[in-house]
């Protein structure tokens, strides 16, 4: 399963696992929302919500296309967040795990706090 995640300025796409967070995602999509930044890391509501997953975490690769469940939330880290220790991509709670990034997550630099983002399904 692959996504695009689109703003005004750039766009980038991302390889899903199966998982069940991930079949939710793929019900609402496409969608859009409003941007959100912290730190290095987009954040933006989606319709989904789901429980944390067995493999669920705070700390991943740079690029890792997570679900924040208290947030009802994709969330992208691209660097360090504000509660990062050093340079890791740490996110504010557990998160679900949905996939990578395909290519350079810091093109995610560009986004801007309350742009429009959209999500959506690439058919392949």
């Amino acid at each position: 399963m692959r996504i695009r995640i689109k703003w005004a300025s750039n766009e980038l796409s991302a390889t899903l696992k199966d998982s069940p967070t991930s079949q939710k995602l793929m019900e609402v999509l496409p969608c859009s929302s409003k941007a959100n930044l912290w730190g290095k890391e987009v954040y933006f509501s989606i319709p989904v919500s789901a429980e944390l997953e067995p493999d669920a975490r705070q700390v991943v690769p740079p690029g890792t296309v997570c679900f924040w469940v208290e947030g009802s939330s994709l969330a992208i880290p691209y660097g360090p967040t504000p509660v990062s220790v050093g340079d890791e991509c740490r996110l504010v709670t557990e998160v679900n795990i949905l996939g990578q990034v395909d290519g350079d997550p810091r093109l995610l630099e560009s986004v801007k706090s309350g742009e429009n983002i959209t999500v959506e399904l690439i058919f392949e």
